[in-house]
C-alpha cells in the first residue's frame, strides 16, 4: 500500500520491462519505461490521458506503440538514422533517489542519456540528454534538453510524439490552430486550418507552434489543454485513419478511433548546437 498523503517512485516491471511509477497524494499516477525515457501511462482524476496499444512491444528495444516517445536526433526519416531517432530504443537512466517534491503536492523525476559507442557509431557526436518529467495533481509536463559536450556543431530534429486517449475521435475536435497555415503530408498541400480541426481519414499536418495553446475536446472524457515551449516551434497532428492502422502491426484496426497524436516537434529546421551549447523543450498537459 502507498503511504497516505505521500508523493512516491518506485521502480516496478510494466509488462516486462523496467519502469518507474510516480504517484501523488491525490492519486494520480505516471508510469515511464527506461526505454527511451517513455511515458506510458498518465492517470488523472481516475481516468488514462494516454493511448497505449494493447499489441505494442514489449521487449526493451522495439519502439513501443504509445504514450509519449521521444524523437531524438532525427524526426521520422528526415534524415539517414533508424525512424524516430535511436533515442526511444535505449536505456536512459533514472535514480528514483534524486526524486524531487515540490511545491503545490507535486513531483519531479529526470532521466538521462548520453552518447556511447554504439550511438557514435551512427551519429559521430557528443551528447547528453535528459527528459524532466513534472508531476502534479491534474498536470503533467515532459521536458527535453540536449547539451552538445563534443568539440563540433552538432544538429538534430526532435519531437515529444505524445499519444493522446480519445474515447472517439471521430467526435473529438482540436481547437486553438485556426488561422494557421499548415503542410497537409497526405495531401501534400500548404492550406490554412479553418475552424476546430475533425477527424476521419488519415491526418498527417505539421503546423506552426500556436502561442495560446490548444485545447482538445473529447466526449465522453473532457477536455485537455496542450501547450508546449517555443523551442518546439511546430506541432505535428496524426491520426492514422483506417487504411493505414490496418497495416500497422502493432495497433488494432480500430486502434486509430481510441488516439490521437499531438505532438511537439522541432523539424522543419534542424536546430543547431555549438559546443557546451543546450537546447531545450516542453509539453505541457492539463485538465481542467
Amino acid at each position: 500500500m502507498n503511504p497516505p498523503n505521500k508523493v512516491f517512485a518506485r521502480i516496478e516491471p510494466w509488462q516486462g520491462q523496467e519502469a518507474i511509477r510516480l504517484g501523488l497524494a491525490c492519486a494520480d499516477t505516471v508510469w515511464v519505461a527506461l526505454q527511451g525515457a517513455q511515458v506510458l501511462s498518465w492517470i488523472t482524476a481516475g481516468e488514462e490521458q494516454l493511448f497505449l496499444s494493447p499489441l505494442a512491444a514489449h521487449d526493451g528495444h522495439t519502439p513501443i506503440r504509445g504514450g509519449i516517445p521521444v524523437c531524438f536526433p532525427q524526426f521520422n526519416q528526415r534524415g539517414p538514422l533508424v525512424k524516430h531517432g535511436f533515442a526511444r530504443s535505449m536505456r536512459w537512466q533514472a535514480d528514483v533517489g534524486e526524486l524531487q517534491p515540490l511545491a503545490g503536492d507535486g513531483l519531479r523525476l529526470v532521466l538521462r542519456l548520453a552518447d556511447d559507442h554504439g550511438t557514435r557509431a551512427v551519429w559521430p557526436h557528443a551528447f547528453e540528454a535528459e527528459v524532466e518529467l513534472e508531476l502534479y495533481p491534474g498536470r503533467l509536463s515532459v521536458t527535453l534538453a540536449v547539451r552538445n559536450t563534443s568539440h563540433s556543431a552538432l544538429s538534430f530534429t526532435t519531437a515529444l510524439h505524445s499519444y493522446l486517449r480519445v474515447p472517439d475521435v471521430q467526435q473529438a475536435r482540436l481547437h486553438g490552430l485556426e488561422g494557421l497555415e499548415y503542410w497537409d503530408a497526405v495531401a501534400d498541400t500548404h492550406p490554412r486550418q479553418a475552424g476546430a480541426l475533425g477527424f476521419g481519414p488519415e491526418v498527417d499536418c505539421v503546423y506552426p507552434r500556436p502561442d495560446q495553446g490548444m485545447l482538445l475536446h473529447r466526449p465522453g472524457q473532457g477536455v485537455l489543454h496542450i501547450a508546449q515551449d517555443p523551442g518546439f516551434a511546430q506541432t505535428v497532428v496524426w491520426n492514422p485513419g483506417p487504411e493505414l492502422c490496418a497495416g500497422l502491426a502493432d495497433m488494432q484496426p480500430d486502434g486509430w478511433r481510441r488516439m490521437l497524436c499531438v505532438e511537439a516537434a522541432a523539424i522543419d529546421q534542424p536546430q543547431v548546437l555549438a559546443a557546451g551549447e543546450v537546447w531545450r523543450g516542453g509539453q505541457y498537459l492539463s485538465t481542467p
